[in-house]
């Protein structure tokens, strides 16, 4: 089948960031796929490290997700439409774009449900096999491009990831007006969560996590109370100093397996564990049997399905601000200095940006 490309000038090759072993990456030039009818190429802008980057780089999995081979990383982002295909409509040539990055196969019963983050067959930036956005240039299926109003930036558009992850676990929780919410971890994915819970309408949000700086982050952003962790103290009668009935709802965003029972002890009963945190470990325990006489709804949040335009609108409103979780930011050809920023934290970085 022949079809009509719509071009500026269409490079063939991107210089890519290649995971090539643990915590290694190699600067690599590629040739571009020939673009697809229903595909763009998009001039990548901004990128953001996730914690499951991160996971990638030092360990080389998160749970049962296991790399095998050199991989690109990246799938917070954001970019600018360089070409077109012939079947697509919706965007033009220099429309700023945010990718979301999975991609499913349109035709399974989840699929079909609306429910395509739980496709076997998605194709997930940066999920082994699968290469991420971490390049100069990356083709991506354009109903999955998701076009920026004038007043939301790149950046913004790139953290429309992150963002949407927390409120598709706010929208699966049924978080909203009178509930008392607790967050576990004051890292991106906590901080978006706080987010996402005060534009749903919570009435109180309390958030925990070992680092000071990080709740000082989480207070400017709205946190009710914060909570700093001390080693070797429990960690129950500081939650029931601060909400004495117990939580209507906690997120779990760290991925630590004591955090996963601090959240269940620590809800009323009838409550709600959203768990969003991912470790490299492919099993974790918690105790079910104070979750099963409690009735606790353990609910599980994997990435989100048709939460970006709910986010995109959050954003632009500006009843959601992203900008201040931007800590750092790097070229490419500084992606070890990176990463290292993003694993230790250093200088108090929460979310550490590419600017490409």
């Amino acid at each position: 089948v022949r079809y009509k490309i719509y071009a500026m000038t269409a490079p063939r090759s991107t210089l890519a960031a290649v995971l090539t072993s643990l915590n290694h990456f190699d600067l690599q030039e590629r040739a571009l796929p020939k673009l697809q009818p229903n595909e763009v190429l998009i001039k990548m802008k901004n990128v953001g490290i996730c914690g499951s980057d991160v996971h990638y780089y030092a360990e080389g999995k998160v749970g049962h997700f296991v790399v095998t081979g050199p991989i690109v990383l990246g799938h917070e982002s954001s970019g600018v439409v360089q070409e077109i295909g012939d079947q697509v409509r919706h965007l033009q040539l220099g429309d700023r774009v945010a990718l979301e990055p999975g991609i499913p196969c349109r035709v399974c019963f989840q699929c079909k449900t609306g429910r395509y983050n739980l496709c076997k067959d998605v194709r997930f930036l940066a999920t082994p096999p699968i290469d991420g956005s971490l390049a100069t240039y990356h083709i991506h299926e354009a109903d999955f491009c998701h076009k920026l109003p004038d007043n939301v930036s790149l950046e913004e558009g790139a953290l429309l990831e992150p963002l949407s992850v927390g409120l598709h676990a706010m929208l699966r929780g049924g978080v909203g007006p009178g509930q008392h919410v607790l967050i576990m971890g004051a890292g991106p994915i906590g901080l978006v969560s706080l987010l996402a819970a005060r534009a749903c309408g919570a009435t109180s949000i309390d958030i925990v996590d070992i680092n000071p700086s990080r709740l000082e982050v989480a207070k400017s952003l709205g946190a009710n109370k914060t909570v700093l962790i001390q080693p070797g103290t429990d960690l129950q009668p500081q939650l029931l100093a601060v909400c004495p009935g117990g939580y209507d709802a906690a997120v779990e965003c760290s991925g630590v397996n004591s955090a996963i029972k601090e959240s269940i002890l620590a809800l009323r009963p009838g409550g709600k564990l959203l768990l969003i945190g991912r470790s490299a470990a492919p099993q974790q325990t918690a105790p079910l049997h104070f979750a099963s006489d409690n009735e606790i709804d353990i609910i599980g949040v994997f990435r989100y399905a048709n939460v970006y335009p709910k986010a995109l609108e959050l954003l632009a409103s500006g009843q959601i601000n992203v900008k201040p979780l931007i800590t750092h930011r790097f070229p490419l050809e500084q992606v070890q200095e990176a990463f290292k920023t993003a694993q230790f934290g250093t200088d108090g970085a929460i979310k550490v940006m590419f600017t490409l």
